[in-house]
């Protein structure tokens, strides 16, 4: 799988630094800095838009039977993630990682909607509409590990790569799963979301694509769940108040995001 172009580490600059305002210089001055980031790096959301099925001015089909022709390089005309104005709603846990005793889901496991039904029994949980899905296969303990690059690290992304696939991942079938459940949104701990290698050769990111252009639901990756997969541990409650609104970039394929989860 070849890395995508573009998803490097977040660069701040400064563009003034202690700048008078006047010239009395016991006046006041000013210090500003910029950031330059991707939207898909980090923690994240994925945008309607960031997939579709096929490309080009002829072809090509987006959530809704938008045409992939309406993503240019001005963004994304009609499924921008500015349209979410506000991801606030329940969230549940589903450490299905701790569900099969294990701190870390072996490389490459393909999560099931039987794993999924075995998290909620542990956790105590029934998945309601609305519910935004949280899944932990333990992935982010494992990029931390001592010597790893960790995704803000500043190796070659090529580095990266050779430590983090394969990956667990969410599977085909489960996206039946989250649309009998009706969830909102589906966030995982991993940088590719579902299982990679993907169960058919024939078919890439299928999982993707059916969330985002399909069922027309966000999905977030690399979320980092491991302290609040602890906190869940310690008390047995698996649900909480989820704040993970985007960031509104207008006609923004994805956006960074800082969740906070209240229990």
């Amino acid at each position: 799988m070849g890395f995508v172009p573009g998803r490097v580490n977040p660069s701040r600059t400064m563009v003034c630094v202690n700048d008078p305002l006047s010239p009395d210089p016991q006046w006041i001055a000013s210090s500003e800095d910029t950031v330059t980031l991707s939207m898909q790096c980090a923690t994240h959301w994925d945008g309607l838009a960031h997939v579709s099925y096929g490309a080009g001015p002829d072809g090509g089909v987006l959530y809704n039977g938008y045409p992939a022709s309406t993503v240019t390089e001005d963004g994304a005309s009609q499924l921008g993630i500015h349209h979410i104005r506000s991801l606030v709603s329940r969230g549940v846990l589903l450490d299905v990682a701790r569900s099969q005793g294990r701190e870390i889901l072996e490389p490459g496991y393909p999560i099931s909607p039987a794993d999924l039904d075995a998290a909620c029994r542990m956790g105590g949980l029934v998945v309601e509409p609305g519910d935004v899905v949280l899944v932990r296969t333990g992935q982010t303990a494992h990029l931390a590990l001592p010597g790893r690059p960790g995704l803000a690290g500043a190796e070659p992304v090529r580095d990266l790569v050779a430590y983090t696939w394969p990956t667990p991942g969410l599977t085909m079938a489960t996206a039946e799963w989250f649309h009998a459940h009706d969830v909102a949104a589906v966030a995982t701990d991993t940088l590719v979301l579902e299982v990679y290698p993907g169960e058919s050769k024939d078919l890439y990111l299928p999982v993707h694509l059916l969330h985002l252009v399909e069922m027309g639901m966000t999905q977030g990756q690399n979320w980092f769940l491991d302290e609040l997969a602890d906190a869940c541990a310690v008390d047995g409650r698996y649900d909480f108040l989820l704040d993970a609104t985007p960031l509104p970039f207008t006609d923004a394929l994805g956006s960074p995001v800082n969740p906070v989860a209240l229990r």
